[in-house]
């Protein structure tokens, strides 16, 4: 997996690029959305294996949970924003199993359960995978993911909020 600061990176540019009106709830709730598929790491405290539906990058990592989740949020939080909510959290949602199947370890992502159980990676497969665990992650491996992230999310979500920024100062930015 990416860790949750890339998670979390890719939801606050996605939230500013599609949300001019930059709502604070909608922001906090697309970061929270993009880190909320690991929570199926408590999967294997509870015996449930990597590969079973419910495991580690299943079910809370596909389309399926992604298009519920947002969905749910934005009829709860949206208000008469309600398809933005939905379009900014199921981006980032669905942004967690997109970085997850570009990293270098796991065992792929589950987008399409529950209809099929087949895991999948991308052919680009540079982002450090993240250990799993706080005290793992303050290692040599934990700073080779950061500097991986760094180059592959963390510079492109620069660039895109910089050219959004410059584009909606010049005017040529669709509001």
């Amino acid at each position: 997996m990416a860790s949750i600061f890339g998670h979390g990176l890719v939801a606050f540019t996605t939230s500013k690029v599609i949300d001019s009106k930059s709502n604070k709830l909608l922001l906090y709730l697309a970061i929270g959305s993009a880190m909320l598929p690991d929570l199926d790491v408590l999967a294997f405290k509870l015996g449930i294996d990597y590969l079973h539906p419910f495991g580690h990058r299943g079910f809370t990592h596909s389309i399926v949970f992604a298009v519920l989740w947002s969905i749910s949020l934005a009829f709860l939080f949206g208000k008469t924003r309600k398809l933005i909510f939905a379009i900014v959290l199921f981006l980032s949602t669905l942004s967690h199993g997109l970085l997850d199947a570009m990293t270098s370890g796991g065992k792929g992502v589950g987008f399409f359960i529950p209809f099929e159980n087949s895991r999948y990676f991308f052919p680009f497969r540079e982002i450090k995978v993240s250990p799993i665990g706080i005290e793992k992650f303050f290692s040599e491996w934990g700073v080779n993911v950061i500097l991986s992230e760094l180059k592959y999310i963390g510079i492109p979500c620069l660039l895109i909020l910089i050219t959004m920024s410059i584009a909606r100062k010049s005017g040529s930015y669709i509001k």
